[in-house]
């Protein structure tokens, strides 16, 4: 789930200013990258996040301050809230340009010549595309491997911001991968909407361990592999497999999780129970012991007893997660659980204080354990990097972006770890 934040990714005359997901960050890579080669001059994209009514709301907000800010600048605005809903937007004054989440990143799309509105029906797009974003400096990057979900759970309207789920051709998200690797990159990370839905409709019908096995062997120079936020529900077995056996699969794995209680998940209409997610966490941590997890929770959605929080909360230790995303539900028009009975304001934000809390404290525990343990740090940035399970790691001297460092750890302040000089 994305937060509302935002940044920024500037191509050569065009900046985009994202709001939401990575996938979204990565296709903004894509956006500025082909803004540069169009040549296009003095634009401002705003590239939408849907996930909320508040998510909505900041980015109408940055329409206006980027207006206020480059007042001669072309003005377009793109991405899930744009595509649920482009009426609002074009109702903007601000606004020159609305373009659908299927026509955002294609050459030309940000072309001064054509209709104001430029969305097209995101449920005839039928191919995944292999868009790809670099981040944290030369550190990291991203390649989108799937887009779109089939699934329709009751608290998101994503999947008709981004369409039925499509698949990136398993030999294009190769040769994208060795281009990053080729580029210099060490760390590529898999990102998609429902990444463990991948390969659903190609031929033959491939599961999502059977392309990190082809990455990992037709990418040799490529140093480590990453898997964004999946669903609780699935991981096939090659998967597991390729945990067990392939230490360039870095052992950590965000879950798409959002309660612990099993009729709250019901009403979500997510497809899976606590049992199965726990299930799914022991059958990752039989495969890699050293498997870190992290995980979404959404507090305080509608119907949610104090009883129902509490079995979140205590999930938490039980699943032994360590990175939890937290959201304060935020209802959203148009999905069902925006006509659930809501759970007042107050209650919300005091029950995601006390998730946090509950994270923080897994958090710690984490990092205790691993203390005097050896670790291997991808370096972000000057000081910093992060560690093959995730945790972030304060690094001696200097060493350069991009490289990969390996020390002891030694200490820990409970939110990140210190690496011994």
């Amino acid at each position: 789930m994305a937060d509302g934040s935002f940044s920024p990714a500037v191509g050569a005359r065009a900046e985009v200013i994202t709001f939401g997901c990575r996938l979204n960050a990565c296709e903004s890579e894509s956006i500025a990258r082909q803004a540069a080669e169009d040549g296009v001059r003095d634009v401002v994209v705003v590239n939408t996040c849907a996930v909320t009514g508040e998510a909505v709301r900041q980015a109408r907000q940055a329409v206006r301050r980027a207006r206020r800010e480059r007042p001669g600048a072309r003005m377009v605005v793109t991405g899930c809230a744009a595509q649920i809903d482009p009426a609002s937007f074009l109702a903007m004054p601000e606004v020159d340009l609305v373009l659908g989440n299927a026509e955002k990143s294609a050459p030309g799309a940000l072309s001064a010549e054509g209709p104001r509105d430029r969305v097209a029906d995101v449920f005839s797009v039928r191919r995944g595309i292999a868009a790809t974003g670099a981040f944290e400096g030369r550190a990291r990057a991203y390649v989108e491997i799937q887009n779109g979900c089939d699934h329709r759970c009751t608290f998101c309207i994503i999947p008709f911001g981004r369409g039925n789920a499509r698949s990136t051709q398993a030999d294009e998200a190769v040769a994208r991968v060795r281009e990053l690797a080729g580029a210099g990159f060490a760390e590529v990370v898999l990102t998609g909407v429902d990444l463990t839905s991948w390969g659903g409709d190609l031929e033959g019908r491939p599961q999502l361990g059977s392309l990190v096995r082809r990455i990992l062997d037709k990418v040799p120079q490529l140093q480590r592999l990453r898997l964004s936020s999946i669903d609780a529900a699935e991981i096939d077995a090659e998967l597991l497999a390729a945990f067990a056996d392939e230490p360039r699969l870095m052992p950590h794995l965000h879950l798409s999780l959002q309660s612990g209680d099993d009729l709250i998940l019901k009403r979500m209409k997510r497809r899976h129970s606590a049992a199965r997610a726990l299930d799914l966490v022991a059958a990752v941590r039989e495969a890699r012991p050293d498997t870190a997890f992290g995980a979404d929770f959404i507090a305080g959605f509608p119907t949610e007893s104090e009883a129902a929080f509490e079995r979140t909360a205590t999930f938490v230790e039980a699943a032994g997660l360590a990175y939890l995303h937290v959201f304060p539900f935020s209802s959203r028009p148009g999905t069902p659980a925006a006509r659930m009975p809501q759970v007042p304001p107050p209650v919300v934000r005091e029950r995601a204080a006390r998730l946090r809390e509950v994270g923080a404290v897994a958090l710690a525990r984490r990092l205790e354990t691993r203390l005097g343990t050896r670790a291997r740090a991808l370096v972000e940035a000057s000081g910093r990097g992060r560690g093959e399970d995730y945790a972030e790691i304060v690094l001696a001297g200097d060493p350069p972006v991009g490289s990969v460092v390996e020390g002891v750890l030694d200490r820990h302040d409970g939110r990140r770890a210190w690496l011994a000089p």
